[in-house]
């Protein structure tokens, strides 16, 4: 069985976590990313929907983006059809619960923090998270009890068309400077659209970035299936000074 975490921590904390869990199993421990930027929810549920489905069945995904560490929330593991996600109850893991199915959802024990010999208000991700997820690979479930409620509800696509234009959102910016949206393939195919107005520029909808010259903004599905806005072979979101957010693009 594989463990795989997801968090906006950067280096060293997933180490810290990494050592929690193999204290209880010796299973495999993925890094799935630790580079969401901080906070960003949105982003963390983009990132993990986007990547679910491409592991083994019986994956058990730790999703630490925790704004309300130490709060009021809740730490809760969903149990799907074909996987188990453990996370704070901040919408981060219902888009890809939803997906799979959801079979049960549980609400994890303070008990669980006995396995990192520690419990900070700030590092749940060590103390909650971590040996929870290892914990369910080993079948301790007296540590989990049934969630009552309703688990706090994200929906990731919720791009809409108003007159001439499309509004979606920036929920993803990589490496490479591409913004990507939530506006899905669907949603374009259905306009027939040709490409976007974007602050006063024109930006054709290619299938492939040698659609364009060097240094031409362009607009392509990419690996997500959603629409992303690129600048060949440099940098798009630093410039067109693109953040996270909403975005408005025109039709042509």
């Amino acid at each position: 069985m594989v463990i795989a975490l997801l968090t906006d921590f950067g280096d060293y904390y997933p180490g810290v976590m990494k050592g929690v869990i193999r204290k209880i199993t010796q299973d495999e421990v993925i890094d799935l990313t630790h580079s969401i930027h901080p906070q960003n929810v949105f982003e963390g549920a983009f990132l993990l929907h986007s990547a679910y489905r491409y592991f083994p069945a019986g994956t058990i995904f730790i999703s630490v983006v925790d704004p309300g560490v130490g709060g009021d929330r809740a730490a809760i593991v969903i149990k799907t059809e074909n996987y188990w996600f453990v996370c704070p109850d901040n919408g981060i893991a219902f888009p890809s619960a939803v997906e799979d199915g959801i079979r049960k959802i549980l609400r994890i024990k303070e008990s669980v923090s006995q396995f990192s010999g520690a419990f900070s208000s700030t590092f749940h991700g060590r103390d909650i998270f971590a040996p929870a997820g290892a914990l369910i690979r080993e079948g301790r479930m007296e540590h989990f009890e049934r969630f009552k409620g309703e688990p706090v509800k994200l929906d990731l696509f919720d791009a809409r068309v108003e007159g001439g234009r499309i509004v979606g959102r920036v929920v993803h910016i990589d490496r490479f400077g591409n913004a990507v949206t939530n506006i899905t393939r669907n949603q374009i195919e259905e306009y027939s659209v040709t490409g976007f107005m974007y602050r006063g520029h024109e930006i054709p909808l290619v299938e492939k970035y040698e659609d364009v010259e060097r240094g031409k903004p362009l607009a392509i599905i990419g690996s997500f299936n959603t629409l992303e806005l690129s600048l060949r072979e440099d940098n798009f979101s630093r410039h067109f000074n693109v953040d996270f957010g909403n975005i408005e693009l025109g039709w042509i």
